[in-house]
């Protein structure tokens, strides 16, 4: 028998000693649920709390001060060691279970999980699956409008019976470098003397061709940010062959033409983990890009942001509680599931301009102009 769609048995807030939180990847979605990590060890201080995550984003939560455990994954398992993660899951014994991710692997780990207490998304197909199902975003009939992603999960923890208001959850959350990172990020800007001057972090990549800005918009932008005087800016991405082919055209474009320009850009593509990269936007003034993990690594720092939306909407994806300017387009096909663009030209982010964006990015390099929120 259940009441409020909640069995009866279920444990309340206070016998919870052991809770397990699962989001296996990736980096903006891992990061986006450290404000309810945050919110759950504060209501329950007494409760141990273990978060399961993929091998690739394990420095995302190693040394989250709010996390006494990290059990780390690999990307893809094999069946035996699948099975050996669920004995040692089901070893544990856990109160509770939130699963912030949905996915088949991460569903699966629920449900043979054995916790006391399993909390999910109301997600088609899966709703056998949790003790407990959640709205992902507002139903139908709902008041209100769009939920943002770390609202979904903070109303995971108020599935437990912890009370809060939206107020009251915290920003987002990533552990800070230990020393020797700290050193070695130091290291590398001193010798691309960045170290004295005015640096914008700018992010060559997108994650997918829907949220590609694309090298012509990416170049003008950078030209027209190396022309500022004092400032230097600091290219960042992945090590993937998409973004090292932008990376060639952006250096090979800024080192042709009237004015060489390179003296004035670092590029620190493929170079950096994810400890380097939230340690080089928070030395930063300011931080641009798309809808990203890398946006979201600066809404864990203090660094203002520029940043473009395409197909997703900031009222989902927003730099969590940052400050920040938001460029976007107003389209019919936004938002879109990022399978086929209708217009197959991508304009809803290539439509936006370098001048927009570096008319967003003044307004925090120059002093005379007040950052608009």
């Amino acid at each position: 028998m259940t009441q409020n769609g909640r069995p009866k048995t279920d444990p309340g807030p206070g016998d919870l000693k052991k809770i397990l939180l699962i989001r296996l990847r990736r980096i903006g979605d891992i990061i986006m649920t450290t404000p309810a990590v945050a919110l759950l060890k504060t209501r329950l201080p007494g409760a141990s709390l273990t978060y399961l995550v993929e091998e690739p984003y394990r420095r995302l939560v190693e040394g989250n001060p709010y996390l006494d455990r990290v059990i780390v994954v690999k990307k893809k398992q094999k069946f035996r060691d699948f099975v050996k993660l669920i004995l040692q899951v089901r070893a544990e014994g856990y109160d509770a279970l939130l699963d912030f991710h949905g996915g088949p692997r991460a569903s699966w780990i629920t449900f043979f999980s054995k916790a006391r207490l399993k909390i999910g998304y109301r997600i088609k197909h899966k709703g056998f699956l949790y003790d407990i199902r959640v709205p992902r975003g507002r139903e139908e009939g709902d008041e209100g409008g769009f939920v943002h992603s770390v609202e979904n999960h903070a109303n995971l923890v108020r599935a437990l019976g912890i009370a809060f208001d939206e107020s009251a959850i915290p920003p987002l959350v990533h552990p800070d470098p230990t020393k020797e990172e700290a050193q070695r990020v130091r290291k590398i800007l001193e010798e691309k003397g960045a170290i004295q001057s005015k640096n914008v972090v700018l992010h060559i990549g997108a994650g997918n061709e829907f949220r590609d800005w694309g090298t012509e918009n990416i170049t003008g932008l950078v030209r027209r940010l190396a022309g500022l005087s004092g400032l230097k800016v600091i290219l960042i991405g992945s090590a993937s062959r998409e973004d090292k082919s932008a990376e060639a055209v952006i250096l090979k474009a800024m080192a042709t033409g009237r004015d060489d320009m390179t003296q004035n850009i670092i590029s620190l593509v493929g170079q950096l983990n994810l400890i380097d990269m939230k340690e080089v936007i928070s030395r930063a003034a300011l931080f641009v890009g798309p809808d990203s993990g890398p946006m979201h690594i600066a809404a864990s720092t203090s660094t203002p942001i520029v940043a473009y939306f395409g197909p997703t909407l900031p009222a989902h994806f927003a730099p969590w509680k940052a400050k920040a300017i938001i460029i976007e387009k107003a389209m019919d096909c936004r938002p879109c599931k990022q399978r086929r663009c209708v217009t197959a030209d991508f304009r809803c982010i290539r439509a936006i301009t370098p001048d927009e964006v570096f008319a967003a990015c003044r307004n925090f390099l120059i002093p005379s102009t007040s950052p608009r929120g």
